[in-house]
């Protein structure tokens, strides 16, 4: 292969890279300390998550994952701890629907490794019991909300819903 052609198969070829992985916000909240050490420790946990995107510049964008665990014991906060982990991804040359799921699948995958160390880490300095959160696949949860939002579509076509707020003839 000429260099000519190596060279232009090389700058059509997709790119994905991390440019930087960094905490964005962390924040741990003990509204019920001292007084929680003294219960019985049955914790109830409530993991929350959101994914959120933004263009930075023309191959460079933001991704920052917002993960929430709030700890109960009966009726009482134990503690709340949410952090958010962000990180700068460098996209290029991709194909259609492959930038969102680099985006929304990939890059929260990178991420969610730093945000579980850095709750875990949180909770064990506040004195609470370890916390381990169980790995967590993104790129599978994006493919399922995509098959479900396209099951939903061809359900509402089926039904006779319009998918553009216009009236189907």
């Amino acid at each position: 292969m000429s260099d000519n052609a190596q060279n232009a198969q090389n700058a059509a070829a997709p790119i994905f890279d991390i440019v930087r992985v960094y905490t964005k916000d962390c924040s741990m909240e003990t509204p019920n300390v001292p007084a929680i050490f003294a219960e019985e420790w049955k914790p109830d946990l409530k993991l929350d998550f959101e994914c959120k995107t933004d263009k930075l510049q023309e191959e460079n964008f933001e991704v920052d994952l917002r993960v929430t665990v709030t700890c109960k014991c009966g009726e009482k906060v134990a503690f709340i701890c949410e952090v958010h982990q962000a990180g700068i991804f460098k996209i290029a040359n991709a194909p259609d629907g492959l930038e969102d799921f680099l985006l929304n699948g990939v890059a929260p995958n990178i991420l969610y490794p730093y945000a579980r160390e850095l709750i875990s880490s949180s909770v064990v300095r506040s004195t609470f019991p370890p916390l381990n959160l169980r790995p967590l696949n993104f790129e599978a949860m994006y493919h399922q909300q995509r098959a479900q939002a396209a099951a939903q579509a061809r359900s509402d076509v089926a039904n006779g819903a319009a998918t553009d707020g216009a009236p189907q003839a």
